[in-house]
């Protein structure tokens, strides 16, 4: 069995087929992107996977466990993060804030615990600080630490809200357009960091993109989608090629 496994996932909005019959499997410790032109249902793919939507048919597994009908909470705890193809952060919060946002899946002490700052209630959060001061490391983030995320360029704010994803210690992460919006160096940092995810953190990733040279760079195999439907899947130079995903982005 496969780490990560989508199987048969359908979802129609009224009469529009949004998902018809998707299926793919990532093994543990791979970067699995999935391409294709705008419309194709790649993040109505994530959104299933984190239950924004339910699928009217198929199932979503995570290291055997079935993800399809868990509470939205839950998908969390399971270990499974994600960004967003639109930035979602709370801007009036420091860096250091909205990453603490993302420890708030582990324990931290029942509520008089917290109320009266019991021991076990400061080691937890002492922890989770301690956490987020290395992703903060890790990404390059120690210059915007403490400032609002509001008062930061663009690309800043991508890399927090990954920095947000990454403190949940998610097993899966799921990537959403990350380098939208990005220039080419910060892309190129994004490629670096998306390796290092994987081979330093163990994170297996799942990306949706359309820059097809951070695809090649950094995707062990590729998925094209195109009108809710698989068109083929394999390594990027193979998927590039196949005439099905060339007539789908170009017209044939």
């Amino acid at each position: 069995m496969s780490f990560f496994e989508v199987r048969d996932l359908a979802l129609a909005f009224g009469g529009v087929k949004a998902l018809d019959g998707v299926s793919f499997t990532v093994e543990a410790g791979e970067v699995f992107a999935i391409i294709g032109p705008n419309g194709a249902g790649k993040t109505t793919v994530l959104n299933v996977v984190t239950r924004v939507f339910a699928a009217d048919a198929g199932c979503v597994l995570l290291d055997g466990v079935d993800l399809t009908n868990l509470p939205r909470q839950q998908v969390a705890q399971a270990g499974v993060a994600r960004t967003f193809q639109n930035i979602e952060l709370f801007e009036g919060a420091t860096v250091l804030d909205n990453l603490l946002l993302g420890r708030h899946r582990f324990e931290h002490g029942g509520f008089a615990s917290q109320m009266f700052d019991s021991r076990a209630a400061r080691a937890h959060e002492d922890r989770s600080r301690a956490r987020v001061e290395t992703l903060i490391g890790f990404l390059d983030l120690a210059p915007y630490r403490n400032q609002r995320v509001a008062g930061l360029p663009y690309g800043v704010r991508k890399v927090v809200e990954l920095g947000r994803a990454l403190a949940t210690e998610p097993r899966l992460l799921l990537l959403d357009e990350p380098a939208s919006g990005l220039n080419p160096e910060e892309t190129r940092e994004l490629a670096f960091w998306i390796d290092d995810i994987r081979h330093e953190l163990g994170v297996t990733v799942v990306m949706i993109e359309h820059d097809m040279s951070l695809v090649s760079e950094v995707a062990d195999r590729v998925l094209a989608m195109n009108l809710g439907r698989p068109l083929a899947s394999g390594t990027p130079a193979a998927v590039q090629a196949h005439a099905d995903v060339i007539a789908a982005y170009l017209g044939a």
